[in-house]
């Protein structure tokens, strides 16, 4: 490979997966659970997900970054929307049973179907966005997944946030 015009001789360094995770781990995020409807009998899916952001206002636009390993991703894809829950500060349990592989996800959660794709709004989040599924990029280990909004949804109350490997709560 050679290197690009005015960069001779620099290449990328090799950065481990443990200092990349212990450094980036020092960024608070809040909490997502991502899901689908589901296609056939197989019912709905979902998946914990902190990688969540706005990406447009016009149109409006947010992006989940499900990893490429995941088992619920591809089901969620299937149905051609979803719906992304931002947990509140209770919900650690319900984040914990949707992070699990091969476990039945929904059992004791309450939900109700979203009004344009049937994708589950999960009881008790703090926030929640319905959205249809614009694109999916290659980004790495994980996808890149594009949404554009339908219906959204906040109520009041505190999100459960992520950082350094554990869960936290946010105090005003």
């Amino acid at each position: 490979m050679t290197d690009p015009p005015g960069v001779a001789g620099l290449h990328d360094p090799i950065i481990s997966e443990q200092h990349y995770r212990a450094t980036l781990g020092h960024f608070c995020s809040g909490v997502t659970i991502v899901t689908g409807a589901g296609t056939g009998a197989a019912g709905p899916a979902g998946l914990t997900c902190q990688s969540f952001s706005s990406l447009s206002l016009d149109p409006p636009l947010v992006l989940v970054c499900p990893g490429k390993g995941s088992g619920s991703w591809p089901k969620v894809a299937a149905s051609g929307g979803f719906c992304v829950n931002v947990l509140a500060e209770d919900q650690e349990e319900v984040c914990r049973a949707f992070a699990a592989p091969g476990t039945d996800k929904f059992s004791g959660v309450g939900w109700t179907p979203g009004r344009f794709t049937g994708a589950p709004v999960i009881a008790g989040a703090l926030a929640w966005i319905e959205c249809r599924l614009e694109a999916v990029h290659e980004g790495g280990d994980h996808h890149i997944a594009v949404g554009r909004v339908l219906e959204m949804q906040a109520r009041e109350g505190r999100p459960l946030l992520f950082y350094r490997g554990g869960y936290g709560r946010f105090e005003i």
